[in-house]
């Protein structure tokens, strides 16, 4: 069974529990299964040999989560070739393909963990209580060494967008 962390985050105010390790800067990142839509799977051996920045959000129709897509997709940009920006939540893959043309997101790949929750369970993120992943921000190298965690405290706050972006900058220096 895998760990779980009570009271490791809350919600509104709210105790929640999360599932998983609570990985560091240094860990190996650890592979997951996620879709990109109904019949085709995604893992992260696809973007083997880029920086990936996975922005996690519970639910991209929600006002943070929204926001957070939308941010990480304008600094996408100045970022180059060599990353890749995945946003990773347990929305329905043609509900995330909905939102990001409705949003004009075109930069940021949303990949969805609603299947087996391999993501939520591998990365610490899985909420016990809602089978929702919790907001946080992993930067991984170009090896899949994890350089930057942050795990929020508090669901409904924004992560640190101006840390992660810079995590991003130091891997490409």
């Amino acid at each position: 069974m895998a760990q779980e962390r009570s009271g490791a985050a809350t919600f509104k105010g709210n105790p929640i529990t999360l599932i998983g390790p609570q990985l560091k800067a240094g860990d190996a990142a650890p592979d997951f299964t996620v879709s990109k839509n109904l019949l085709e799977d995604a893992s992260l051996q696809d973007y083997a040999g880029k920086i990936k920045l996975i922005s996690v959000v519970p639910s991209l129709d929600t006002g943070v989560c929204d926001a957070q897509t939308r941010r990480f997709n304008e600094e996408a940009a100045g970022l180059g070739e060599d990353v890749v920006i995945l946003t990773i939540s347990a929305d329905l893959p043609f509900a995330q393909a909905r939102w990001c043309g409705a949003a004009g997101v075109d930069s940021v790949i949303t990949l969805s963990d609603y299947k087996t929750r391999s993501f939520g369970e591998a990365y610490g993120v899985l909420i016990k209580e809602f089978q929702l992943d919790m907001r946080a921000i992993f930067v991984i190298d170009a090896n899949d060494t994890i350089a930057y965690v942050e795990y929020l405290g508090e669901m409904t706050e924004h992560p640190n967008y101006e840390a992660a972006v810079e995590a991003v900058k130091s891997l490409r220096s």
